[in-house]
């Protein structure tokens, strides 16, 4: 697996299991700017999962405690993962932060993509109109030259 961009935090979650009993099972985890990868048993060598950022639609605080912090990352097709971490470690908040940061930045390549087609869309439009007022404009003053 691929992990694209610079690690900016590295540590362990616990992951709650998908499983009838629902057991915490701790990972190790590895935030980049675009995904959060999460490796079985604390191992990076193992086969791990890759929850890119692309496909995350928010991260909710479900409940703090004094031990620990639950949260739940919601994905785009509405699927929920739920995690913990002790409550001083703050990943919550550091994937959220990474999230947004994420989000926003796609958010403004796709203004300036939208600006561009409409640009482009604009100038083809105008474009053979206002090219055939320049030739009209140009043989009036050659006729007005020749006179």
């Amino acid at each position: 697996m691929k992990m694209p961009g610079e690690v900016i935090r590295e540590g362990e979650l616990e992951k709650r299991s998908d499983s009838l009993f629902q057991f915490w099972k701790k990972k190790l985890v590895v935030l980049t700017k675009d995904s959060l990868s999460l490796f079985p048993d604390g191992h990076k060598r193992a086969r791990g999962k890759e929850l890119g950022f692309h496909s995350i639609l928010k991260v909710d605080c479900v409940e703090r405690t004094g031990k620990y912090i639950y949260f739940t990352i919601v994905t785009t097709d509405r699927k929920e993962i739920d995690f913990r971490c002790p409550d001083q470690s703050c990943w919550n908040a550091s994937i959220t932060m990474a999230l947004i940061d994420f989000q926003n930045k796609r958010a403004i390549q796709d203004f300036k993509s939208r600006q561009e087609l409409e640009q482009a869309a604009a100038s083809r439009a105008a474009g053979p109109a206002a090219g055939d007022q320049r030739s009209q404009a140009g043989e009036l003053a050659t006729r007005s030259a020749s006179v």
